[in-house]
């Protein structure tokens, strides 16, 4: 399955580049364990943000990012098996569970839910 990894990026960071990577990192946490089970892990801001930064764009408060973060997000749902949903707030990744339920795909809110994730 390619699975959408969803959790917060932006949110509680004031945009701060030290957490926003470190949100990503956690993000990225979950990709080993996805592909070891033999999935596709995929993160909305390994494609968004070389877009944005090609469209001008120097950081997620740029006005063109609202043109490009969640769009991505929303294009890379057409495509995806699955969604797992990690712990924290965020507005994008609700709207992703909202978007993946909304087209039948399964959501996980724990890796080991995953098919073929060990404990």
């Amino acid at each position: 399955m390619l699975i959408l990894i969803a959790g917060p990026y932006r949110s509680g960071t004031g945009d701060d580049p030290a957490l926003l990577e470190r949100n990503l990192r956690r993000l990225e946490s979950a990709s080993w364990p996805i592909f070891q089970a033999g999935h596709v892990p995929m993160i909305g801001e390994w494609v968004a943000l070389p877009v944005l930064r090609e469209a001008g764009g120097t950081s997620v408060a740029d006005p063109i990012a609202g043109k490009i973060m969640y769009p991505t997000a929303e294009r890379l749902l057409e495509h995806c098996d699955a969604v797992l949903r990690l712990e924290g707030a965020s507005t994008g990744a609700d709207q992703d569970v909202a978007l993946a339920r909304q087209r039948g795909l399964p959501v996980y809110f724990d890796l080991a839910e995953v098919p073929g994730v060990e404990a």
